[in-house]
């Protein structure tokens, strides 16, 4: 889990709606990353070779965009509205051979993360991701 931030940030949310959702999205991926390189390790003590492609494999766009589908009916109001902020940016260009649902609920994905980082909603980010470890997993079992 991502653990508390130093005793001056604890406690105090910053107004989010200073950033743009470009902005939580670029603060998002490495704290989506950082969670799933965290339980990588922590489930097995493997090669790095193995835990890269393992991580590359849940960061992609479209295990992101089925973590997208996942999460969205257990947001607030305030969660779902920042996940879609950041779904809805024109400004996102996929890949070439990318798909464009996939990238943008990415995006999406990410920029909820960001936001909740920034308001230091930990526990809330570690909950949202279990649910979308738990529920990915199952599907691929």
């Amino acid at each position: 889990d991502i653990t508390e931030q130093n005793n001056q940030q604890a406690g105090q949310k910053a107004d989010v709606r200073l950033y743009s959702p470009q902005a939580l999205a670029f603060l998002g991926d490495a704290v989506y990353e950082l969670l799933v390189r965290e339980r990588i390790v922590l489930k097995a003590n493997r090669p790095v070779s193995e835990l890269h492609l393992q991580a590359v494999e849940q960061v992609r766009a479209s295990y992101q965009s089925q973590a997208y589908a996942v999460i969205e009916p257990l947001l607030t109001e305030e969660e779902a509205a920042a996940l879609k902020r950041g779904r809805n940016l024109n400004s996102v260009k996929p890949p070439k051979n990318g798909n464009v649902r996939d990238y943008r609920r990415a995006t999406g994905l990410e920029s909820l993360f960001g936001y909740l980082y920034v308001q230091g909603r930990l526990e809330r980010i570690n909950e949202l991701f279990l649910a979308i470890e738990t529920a990915l997993e199952e599907q691929q079992a």
